[in-house]
C-alpha cells in the first residue's frame, strides 16, 4: 500500500466492529514497513506490465508492411 496510515485506519475500523478499544491499537514499525514494501512491489509490477504491453504493441506493428497490392506481408527478422 502506498499509504500505510490509511491502511492502518481501515484495519482499525474493521477490528473495532468486533473488539473493544480497537482505536487504541498502534501498529509497530515492522507492519508499516511491510505495507510500504507491498505498495512498492505493486507499483513496480504495474509499471513493468505497462512497459511489456507497450513493447508488445510496438513489436506487432513493426513486423507488418504493405506490398504493392496493399496486402500486409510479414517481415522476416
Amino acid at each position: 500500500m502506498l499509504f500505510p496510515q490509511a491502511s492502518v485506519k481501515l484495519t482499525k475500523k474493521m477490528i473495532a466492529k468486533n473488539f473493544d478499544n480497537a482505536s487504541e491499537l498502534e501498529p509497530n514499525s515492522a507492519y508499516l514497513q511491510q505495507l510500504r514494501a507491498i505498495g512498492v512491489g505493486m507499483v513496480a509490477a504495474g509499471g513493468t506490465s505497462l512497459l511489456l504491453e507497450d513493447s508488445e504493441e510496438l513489436g506487432t506493428k513493426g513486423t507488418e508492411i504493405s506490398d504493392s497490392e496493399g496486402k500486409a506481408a510479414e517481415v522476416d527478422e
